[in-house]
């Protein structure tokens, strides 16, 4: 990896990480964003523990993609770099992962509840329900608790990689969401609007328990539309403006 695209790297995770508390996304320092060169074979992410007001381009921890062992940095790397590493060695597509605490994704993590379809919303990016593993058996949680986070997530999606383009994040059970992406930027992306949607169906379940309207799936023909409008082959969405941006 050359000076420049790893200082190019360190700057666009330096800039996701940042973007978490900004989005509401985490309280303290929970949540962490990582981002591969898979060339170098390498990822970088957000040491353990620091505050993202204090964070800089040379805190970020450099790990190697094959092994986990620590590159470059003179920190501790997250916690959560195991799960990281899993994804990037399971789904080749992947470029960044995102790991946060939200309230409203945590809260289904929590109730082992998928985030379900009920909008079109959430079918601007995820295909599908946003699903939840199972709970980590005693022996995953005793030894390499962190990669086994990562392989729980990789056998709920059965390892395909289609799926996890796209339905690009998954629950912990009792734990919380991670988002992944092409780039450290989109996996921040799909964290925030992986919240924005659990927000939105949690109102919307509410409301229906209240009996106050319907709360059942849309037609398929209308989520497809909305999903096929921005990925694939025949998307048409965008002109290089904002990500979010109708």
């Amino acid at each position: 990896m050359s000076d420049t695209s790893l200082k190019r790297l360190r700057r666009e995770v330096l800039a996701a990480n940042v973007r978490i508390p900004e989005a509401g996304l985490a309280t303290l320092t929970w949540g962490n964003v990582s981002g591969v060169d898979r060339e170098a074979g390498v990822f970088v992410i957000k040491p353990s523990g620091v505050s993202y007001a204090d964070l800089t381009e040379d805190d970020l921890v450099v790990v190697a993609l094959d092994d986990g062992r620590v590159v470059e940095g003179e920190l501790r790397p997250s916690t959560d770099t195991e799960t990281h590493r899993c994804l990037y060695r399971a789904f080749p597509s992947v470029g960044g992962v995102t790991h946060t605490h939200s309230a409203h994704a945590v809260a289904f993590a929590q109730a082992r509840c998928s985030i379900p379809v009920l909008g079109t919303t959430h079918a601007d990016t995820f295909n599908g329900a946003i699903p939840v593993t199972e709970d980590l058996t005693a022996e995953q949680c005793a030894r390499d608790y962190e990669y086994n986070t990562g392989q729980v997530i990789v056998a709920m999606l059965e390892g395909d990689a289609a799926r996890a383009e796209s339905v690009p994040g998954a629950l912990v059970s009792r734990h919380g969401p991670f988002t992944w992406g092409a780039t450290a930027t989109a996996s921040l992306e799909n964290a925030i609007i992986c919240e924005a949607v659990a927000e939105m169906a949690l109102h919307t379940l509410a409301l229906r328990s209240a009996a106050l309207g319907d709360a059942s799936a849309p037609p398929q023909h209308l989520l497809d539309r909305h999903f096929t409008r921005k990925h694939g082959p025949d998307a048409y969405y965008g002109n290089g403006a904002v990500a979010g941006a109708h």
